[in-house]
């Protein structure tokens, strides 16, 4: 069977995924005018919805989806949407999505309690379920994604971060909320061990995969298609794949000009550092672990019923390598 486009990947999913629209909207609404308006703002940014919409996939792959289906999807994005509010801020960023950050538009404090209102709120549609598995995999996977973005901040500004140390953050950070959004879809099926483990490998590979293209876009990309300032992560001082390869392949005055960068987060000399990125093969050896993550997470689809909706899910690992935004 011919791989999914993306288009045909959200076709399949837009009834699914409307209801989680729904649901969100739902969710947002406050007796606090200021919370209304900046969970709105960037709820509305849209954004690729990769995560609720892999535990929706992976719920019609088991079969007939469970009523909770959409609603944890959506505390799936609330999640999401909480930590993107957070990071804009730590980060200090003021582009995504190609749009104004919200702490740029609202401020740090806004942005940060906001934040934690989502958080509030994802948790109390958790308990709706009231089944203490959902809640167990949800509450540590919030936690790991918290200790993840404190792991990024220790490395921020160290240019001796190795890769396991880079693929520790971004496994926590990332990785962690896909193999949560897709092991709830077999826990909600009420699936067997070895399926539920599979599909939470599936997650775990697809995110790392994301997020390995994410750190390679940031050199490679377009503005106009990612969103977002190139560099931006040079700016911070993150040693991402991109960097450690580049500095451990590079001749003695690369690896000063990339270490003097990060240490100072200084992207002055960002044309260098990303010509150094093409020339060492830093860049191909981060494409290439990302694509090896979207096989192991293929892979790990064998144990899934054929259907147009397994399908899908392989086709997503393919377009998290293969995508330019």
């Amino acid at each position: 069977m011919p791989l999914m486009t993306l288009d045909h990947i959200r076709h399949l999913a837009a009834h699914d995924m409307s209801q989680v629209d729904a649901v969100i909207q739902t969710q947002l609404a406050s007796d606090v005018a200021l919370i209304n308006q900046l969970s709105g703002y960037i709820i509305q940014a849209g954004g690729k919805r990769f995560r609720p919409m892999v535990l929706v996939l992976a719920a019609r792959a088991l079969g007939e989806p469970s009523p909770w289906a959409a609603q944890m999807a959506a505390v799936v994005e609330l999640i999401h949407t909480a930590t993107l509010l957070h990071d804009d801020v730590v980060d200090e960023s003021t582009l995504r999505r190609g749009r104004d950050t919200a702490n740029a538009l609202f401020g740090n404090a806004a942005s940060v309690l906001t934040g934690d209102f989502l958080y509030s709120r994802a948790f109390e549609m958790m308990v709706a379920v009231q089944q203490p598995r959902v809640m167990a995999i949800l509450a540590a996977a919030t936690n790991r994604i918290a200790e993840g973005e404190v792991l990024q901040l220790m490395n921020m500004g160290d240019p001796d971060v190795d890769e396991a140390r880079y693929l520790d953050v971004i496994v926590r950070k990332t990785a962690t909320l896909f193999e949560a959004a897709t092991q709830l879809a077999a826990v909600l099926a009420c699936q067997p061990p070895e399926v539920e483990q599979a599909l939470a490998a599936y997650g775990l590979h697809l995110g790392t995969a994301f997020q390995l293209i994410d750190d390679a876009l940031d050199y490679t990309g377009d503005e106009a298609h990612t969103g977002k300032h190139i560099g931006d992560d040079l700016s911070e001082g993150k040693p991402t794949l991109p960097l450690i390869i580049a500095m451990q392949r590079g001749d003695p005055a690369t690896r000063a000009l990339i270490r003097r960068a990060i240490t100072e987060q200084d992207a002055r000399n960002l044309p260098e550092i990303i010509t150094a990125i093409h020339h060492t093969g830093a860049l191909a050896h981060t494409t290439a672990q990302a694509q090896a993550q979207a096989e192991l997470a293929q892979a790990a689809l064998a144990a899934l019923p054929e259907s147009p909706y397994k399908t899908a899910l392989i086709g997503l690992a393919n377009i998290a390598v293969q995508r330019d935004h």
